[in-house]
């Protein structure tokens, strides 16, 4: 038993060792250019050792674009257990991973390059997170029901409906083109967080 625990724990860190590799080089090249004979070169391995880890080079693109979704899932999970009101729990999470996917999108253009074609392709990490930013989502509104502040007899319906409505301030496409056509993404951000409060029946 020991020595399962063992071996699995040399497996775990010889992964994350090479995710850590490949993010370094996705950020600094794209993940189009960066190859698993690269990754290998750089950690002192052969390709066939890597792929001892990951079946294929698309599990480490997946693995690396779970890295980059989790971040905004954390920050989701953060604002969901704040000690504030369901209607600014919401309106922060929303203004938050604008922000977040838009600094992506300027500060990181690879990391931003990557999952847009993970979106694209509709890769399960990508359905993954977003089941979880409904999730939180729905979180918030139930608490908001409790609490008065919002009227919406299916809370679950009402988050799948702030995820579409939401997705031109959420989806890294949609972004890029607001941002490249100059518009102003953040008047544009306070008026749909008002049109989805006033939506879910925001008291006062």
């Amino acid at each position: 038993m020991n020595r399962r625990v063992r071996t699995g724990t040399v497996a775990d860190k010889a992964r994350e060792r090479i995710l850590e590799v490949a993010e370094q080089h996705f950020r600094r090249i794209g993940y189009q250019k960066t190859s698993v004979p690269y990754i290998a070169s750089e950690l002192g391995m052969s390709p066939a050792n890597v792929y001892r880890f990951f079946p294929s080079r698309d599990a480490i693109n997946e693995a690396i674009c779970e890295r980059v979704v989790n971040k905004v899932d954390e920050i989701g999970v953060a604002i969901a257990r704040a000690n504030v009101s369901a209607t600014e729990k919401l309106n922060r999470l929303l203004s938050a991973v604008h922000h977040h996917n838009k600094v992506t999108l300027v500060n990181e253009k690879h990391m931003h390059d990557l999952t847009v074609v993970a979106m694209r392709e509709n890769w399960p990490t990508i359905k993954a997170h977003i089941e979880r930013m409904v999730k939180i989502f729905e979180t918030i509104i139930r608490e908001g029901v409790e609490a008065g502040e919002f009227d919406v007899e299916d809370p679950a319906e009402a988050a799948r409906a702030i995820k579409s409505a939401f997705a031109p301030f959420f989806h890294p496409t949609l972004i890029q083109h607001c941002v490249q056509h100059g518009e102003d993404t953040e008047a544009g951000l306070r008026d749909q967080i008002r049109f989805i409060l006033k939506a879910l029946g925001k008291s006062g």
